[in-house]
């Protein structure tokens, strides 16, 4: 099992980024994945989830309404869109495989999202 984060960067408050997670190694239209961050000296939290087949998605009290995750199970390949960015959204995301964080068994190695003008 792989999973490969990519997109972060530098934005400014109110701007957008797409991250990405490109995944192989699993069948991966059988498996709810999701994204979390991560900001040092703090604990993890989690952003979001989606289903197997896209059906279904949560979000974090904080992200609901900026962010929306989604996926493309012909490309194995797990999105997020984020905009309207705001300083507190600078932390390290990352994409796992399962819904809550609870049930994560893989995750990938990180990409940086600074927030900041």
């Amino acid at each position: 099992v792989q999973l490969v984060d990519s997109g972060g960067g530098l934005a400014q408050p109110g701007g957008s980024l797409r991250l990405s997670c490109a995944a192989s190694g699993f069948t991966f239209s059988s498996y709810a994945m999701s994204w979390a961050r991560q900001v040092p000296g703090k604990g993890l939290e989690w952003v979001s989830g989606i289903s197997g087949d896209g059906s279904n998605s949560d979000y974090a009290d904080s992200v609901k309404g900026r962010f929306t995750i989604s996926r493309d199970n012909a490309k194995n390949t797990l999105y997020l869109q984020m905009n309207s960015l705001k300083p507190e959204d600078t932390a390290l995301y990352f994409c796992a495989r399962g819904f809550f964080i609870n049930e994560y068994d893989y995750w990938g190695q990180g990409t940086q999202v600074t927030v900041s003008s």
